[in-house]
């Protein structure tokens, strides 16, 4: 049965429906619609009556006089009369008094039809997901950057009847949300004296989730930024409450630590859909617990599939959350804009379960970000103490050449000296911006023993020194050259001073051995509250389906985490791209979910 009602009103309907079919000699009893939109449906005090053709004139204008209507018109052309009711008199009343008289072979309502909704956010017509015409993407990252006309999320009709999902509180389990963004502002969740900020920050352990990535910031927009505002975009919802849980440093990493709090966090303050557009592929029984106690508060989850082009049910590639399987969780694959599974995204089909749009999405997001190599390492002048590194430019074995600091000057041939303890630094004027990230890249063999660490002072000097904090040490080897990333956040200032030590023990080792640190670069963010951005991603794709939970809910209030689930998967529209690729092979269809009830059980009829 698919119809879009709310559950007060089915167990009627089928009664109704029952009686009608028993009754066959009857006129079809046609019930109004009563959705949960908030304007009428149909226009009150009319109906639209065909009588049989064996009902003579004087019989029809007799029938429409005893209850007290008038005709507004004959059209027999149609096969209709459009009757008038007399005054107090109910459209479901009249409905009903001519599905009994013997002259009649049908009545409805006259029903009232609406240009499908959009809204007048300035870059709506970017936001090829919610309406696909086939246009191309403005400053589009990814290939394809236009699409197929249809090929969207079928949201506009949802539209008709509700864009307010504000009474379901949306957790943004990510790198936090910049609640001061032009569209997020408004939609964010009221955490009282106790989470002014609308939320929780687990990296840091403070009240603050501001987002130092973007990442968060842009999920949020997807579910909620707000609608018919004059700005920027939208979201799925157009009135939400987002709840910021920062489990993600400005990096972009998080760990069991940070996300299992982040995840009790929002099931304990009230949140009944969680969004976690984050992977790994370790089994976590830490976080799995913590699906679990979602699941047992009637939280529905939404995570992403992951960016790897791999199949999750494959042993040996799997991606956690997705590969959990709790009922309450939903795994999302992303699709590009013809509606074929985009080239980097996961899939399975026992692991994931439905796909949704997810590439070159245009959503809220944190603010610029520049970076800044602050040419290169010869020029910069760093200081160093104890010797040992020197400046030269490396030749690369894939071809070309780099500037970089090396220890020893030989490398990568050689071997650095014993009991040593070389080091060199820089300070940096980071006292301007928000958020900061160092990026480099190496090429390292340390011996066991011996260390390269990679450290921090916010008062400028020698970061090794008292008050220094190191950001990462130890021994090993990159083979290749590897890129590192580390969030520089804490040492925003205008002295933060930037470092590399080598230390090594009294033991020789065999040659080479050594650093070479290149392509060094801080890449610094201004916050702001109007900047948007294009992403791709199934971490894109995740929140298109938690926004449609959060409308489910808000729509049907009685729902459970499985009805949520249920119209989600079975209201989607099949596609061919999904066919093997996930457990339903569909994609997400807003207007079919929205209309999605289960069919009822354990019902019989009686033929009266």
């Amino acid at each position: 049965m698919r119809a879009l009602l709310r559950s007060n009103f089915i167990a009627a309907l089928v009664g109704a429906a029952l009686v009608l079919y028993a009754q066959v000699s009857a006129a079809p009893l046609m019930q109004p619609n009563l959705a949960g939109a908030a304007a009428p449906q149909y226009v009150p005090g009319e109906v639209l009556v065909t009588f049989k053709p064996a009902a003579t004139a004087q019989g029809r204008t007799a029938t429409v006089a005893a209850l007290g209507h008038t005709v507004l018109a004959h059209l027999e052309q149609l096969g209709w009369t459009h009757v008038k009711l007399g005054a107090g008199q109910s459209v479901t009343e009249a409905i009903v008094a001519y599905h009994n008289d013997p002259n009649v072979e049908y009545v409805q309502p006259n029903y009232i039809y609406h240009a499908a909704k959009a809204p007048n956010d300035l870059e709506y017509g970017q936001l090829w997901a919610f309406k696909n015409t086939g246009q191309t993407v403005t400053n589009a990252t990814f290939t394809p950057t236009h699409g197929t006309s249809g090929d969207d999320m079928n949201i506009e009709l949802a539209w008709d009847h509700i864009t307010d999902c504000s009474s379901v509180i949306v957790a943004v389990v990510d790198s936090g949300v910049n609640y001061t963004q032009e569209d997020l502002a408004a939609n964010m969740w009221n955490g009282g004296p106790s989470f002014p900020n609308h939320g929780n920050d687990f990296v840091d352990n403070d009240l603050d989730p501001m987002d130092l990535n973007g990442h968060g910031t842009h999920v949020a927009g997807i579910i909620g930024a707000s609608g018919d505002n004059g700005k920027g975009t939208t979201g799925v919802c157009w009135a939400a409450t987002i709840m910021a849980v920062r489990v993600l440093d400005a990096t972009g990493s998080g760990s069991t630590v940070t996300i299992t709090q982040g995840v009790h966090f929002a099931v304990t303050h009230g949140a009944k859909v969680i969004n976690m557009s984050i992977g790994g592929g370790s089994l976590d029984p830490a976080f799995s617990n913590e699906i679990t106690n979602a699941q047992n508060n009637d939280v529905v989850v939404v995570v992403a599939a992951g960016n790897e082009t791999a199949d999750n049910d494959n042993a040996s590639t799997p991606t956690f959350p997705c590969n959990f399987a709790q009922p309450n969780l939903v795994c999302v694959a992303a699709l590009d804009q013809n509606y074929a599974l985009a080239s980097f995204s996961n899939f399975g089909a026992t692991t994931v379960d439905v796909g949704a749009p997810g590439t070159n999405i245009l959503s809220t997001w944190k603010g610029p970000t520049i970076t800044d190599n602050f040419n290169t390492f010869g020029i910069l002048n760093w200081t160093t103490s104890g010797g040992g590194w020197a400046y030269r430019v490396l030749t690369l074995t894939s071809g070309g050449s780099a500037d970089a600091l090396v220890n020893p000057t030989t490398f990568p041939s050689g071997a650095y000296a014993n009991n040593a303890d070389n080091r060199v630094f820089k300070t940096f004027n980071l006292g301007s911006f928000n958020a900061a990230r160092l990026i480099f890249s190496a090429q390292v063999a340390i011996q066991t023993g011996d260390s390269l660490n990679v450290n921090y002072r916010s008062a400028g000097g020698d970061p090794f020194a008292a008050g220094g904090v190191q950001l990462q040490g130890g021994s090993g080897t990159t083979g290749g050259i590897a890129p590192f990333s580390f969030d520089l956040s804490p040492c925003i200032s205008a002295t933060c001073s930037v470092g590399f030590q080598l230390l090594s023990d009294a033991t020789s080792g065999t040659a080479p051995l050594g650093a070479g640190l290149l392509d060094f670069s801080i890449e610094t963010v201004q916050l702001n509250s109007t900047s948007y951005q294009i992403e791709n991603g199934t971490s894109m794709a995740t929140p298109e389906v938690a926004g449609l939970a959060a409308m489910l809910r808000a729509y049907n209030p009685q729902f459970t985490f499985a009805d949520t689930v249920n119209a989600i998967k079975n209201g989607g529209r099949s596609i061919a791209a999904l066919a093997g690729k996930t457990t339903t092979g569909k994609a997400i269809d807003v207007i079919s979910s929205l209309a999605y009830i289960n069919p009822p059980t354990g019902l019989s009829a009686t033929v009266q």
